[in-house]
């Protein structure tokens, strides 16, 4: 995991964007499994608003982690790489919006978060 870890920061430098009166915002997405790596987090190309997260299991096994938006989501689900809702079954969610996966190796996963208002 370190060499994908490393090839990230010379490749891809971190970025951090000071929010109001110098604060870091959150993390749009977090991933509790060290193994799945969060390639990309987007708007959806057709406009709705949603957000695209895709992932992939980057160490060559199989893994299970929980996906956790740093917004609030009404539902999630999985879909292809042109973020058309794929037939499977949806992903299991827990009450706090995160999305539980289980994932083969070097797998990838797209997710599309559908963003609702704080209640």
């Amino acid at each position: 995991m370190d060499a994908v870890a490393e090839g990230y920061a010379l490749n891809l430098p971190a970025r951090v964007a000071e929010g109001g009166a110098g604060a870091v915002p959150a993390p749009l997405v977090r991933v509790d499994n060290p193994a799945v790596v969060v390639e990309a987090v987007k708007l959806a190309d057709d406009r709705s608003g949603d957000v695209v997260v895709r992932l992939y299991e980057a160490a060559g096994g199989r893994a299970t982690a929980t996906v956790r938006p740093g917004f609030p989501t009404s539902c999630a689900s999985v879909v292809d790489l042109l973020e058309r809702r794929l037939q499977d079954a949806p992903p299991h969610a827990d009450s706090d919006g995160g999305v539980h996966l289980s994932l083969r190796p070097f797998q990838i996963v797209t997710l599309r978060f559908a963003r609702s208002t704080p209640a």
